[in-house]
């Protein structure tokens, strides 16, 4: 044990807390050891010591940004969500046990820190079902367009907290956003239920749909959820900081990446020499979306949770990542697997990204309830690469 530090003297060292740590970890900057114990985390000394010295030497304000913003280092500390030698946790439960024992509803009461009771006591205060205008039904627009239109028929502050406390449940929130996803009046029934009557889906084929849910819950610091944190650092309505994810999600570098999937899936799905056909993409410039993923260097356990719980041993979708597997060493990410998922249940294209969204807006609610409670304005500087102002000698 002479050649470790344990996660006390590790934080010390880089003079850090324990979530930061943590965090260094999720992000491949440091390598954390099993133990004495299946909990304890160790350390090796020189890692440590050679991230510490790392860390000293980047005073470089713009080397700093770019580092940090880039699967660098983290920004913000959070006790929601982790990401541990390829294992992900909700305020410390791991998420492959979440999905065999709690509901969607006790995930959000778990991210939320409140009764489950509480958060979802009522039944959401629309009247109607929403439309979403003229935007395509199968793409991401037509949900943020949707859930935009359903802030016309809310107060502006119903979930603006007093006192640390929403005036409305915070469930009311995610059942909106569910009464989107499936085209429906939002109601209170539970989202399994919700999507089990909407897509017409058996009870077990509802419970693969509310485990992705779980799964998509949260995944620390993403694009989407920052955006939510720095919009509820205005004091803006939770509405609106859901709206703002909704949005950042919707990129194509993002969870919009499980359209790109679509049309790959589209591409390559009937062809006689699969491995053929996803080399000439290659060649030609193309990627293959939905695989591969920083934080998880031995495979997303999100998707693997996901494709192993499809019945069936003649999936589609088992040669199509044998074969990219084959050719780059990359294993499926969440984004595939939900539109497995989403075909597998024969549902509308665009209904993987709907699950997305709808499970990943209870992660946001409790980023944006965390922020809230700093009472801090994200506000960071820009580094400045410009041409010297002209005015200054």
């Amino acid at each position: 044990m002479a050649n470790y530090y344990s996660a006390v003297q590790a934080a010390a060292r880089l003079k850090v807390s324990r979530q930061t740590l943590y965090a260094y970890v999720s992000r491949g900057l440091l390598r954390s050891h099993a133990g004495e114990s299946h909990r304890d985390r160790r350390y090796l000394i020189a890692e440590v010591n050679q991230l510490a010295t790392r860390r000293s030497r980047a005073r470089s304000p713009v080397r700093a940004a770019r580092g940090a913003l880039d699967w660098g280092m983290p920004v913000v500390e959070s006790s929601i969500c982790s990401i541990d030698a390829g294992r992900l946790y909700y305020r410390g439960k791991n998420v492959l046990s979440l999905i065999d024992t709690h509901s969607a509803e006790d995930v959000a009461a778990l991210l939320w820190q409140c009764p489950k009771q509480e958060a979802f006591a009522s039944v959401p205060p629309l009247s109607a079902k929403v439309s979403s205008g003229r935007s395509d039904p199968n793409t991401p627009k037509f949900l943020v367009s949707s859930f935009a239109m359903a802030g016309r028929y809310l107060p502006v502050d119903s979930w603006q907290a007093a006192g640390g406390r929403s005036a409305r449940p915070l469930g009311d929130l995610v059942r909106i956003m569910a009464g989107c996803v499936v085209r429906a009046r939002a109601d209170a029934e539970s989202l399994r239920q919700q999507c089990a009557a909407a897509w017409n889906l058996t009870p077990k084929n509802a419970r693969l749909v509310e485990a992705a849910l779980i799964l998509c819950a949260d995944h620390e610091l993403n694009a989407s959820s920052f955006t939510v944190r720095c919009i509820a650092s205005t004091a803006a309505s939770l509405h609106a900081c859901l709206l703002g994810g909704l949005a950042a999600l919707s990129g194509p570098r993002h969870g919009g990446i499980t359209t790109r999937v679509e049309t790959l899936w589209a591409e390559v799905g009937d062809a006689m020499n699969l491995e053929a056909t996803l080399r000439a993409r290659l060649e030609r410039g193309d990627d293959l979306p939905g695989f591969g993923h920083p934080l998880y260097p031995d495979g997303d356990i999100r998707a693997s949770a996901i494709l192993e719980s499809l019945p069936g041993r003649r999936q589609r979708w088992r040669p199509i990542a044998r074969a990219v597997e084959q050719l780059t060493g990359q294993r499926p990410s969440l984004d595939f697997a939900l539109v497995a998922l989403r075909r597998h249940l024969q549902l509308t294209v665009g209904a993987a990204f709907g699950i997305f969204a709808l499970g990943r807006s209870i992660g946001w609610i409790a980023h944006a309830l965390e922020q809230r409670s700093r009472g801090t304005l994200i506000r960071p500087r820009a580094a400045y690469v410009g041409p010297p102002p002209e005015d200054l000698e």
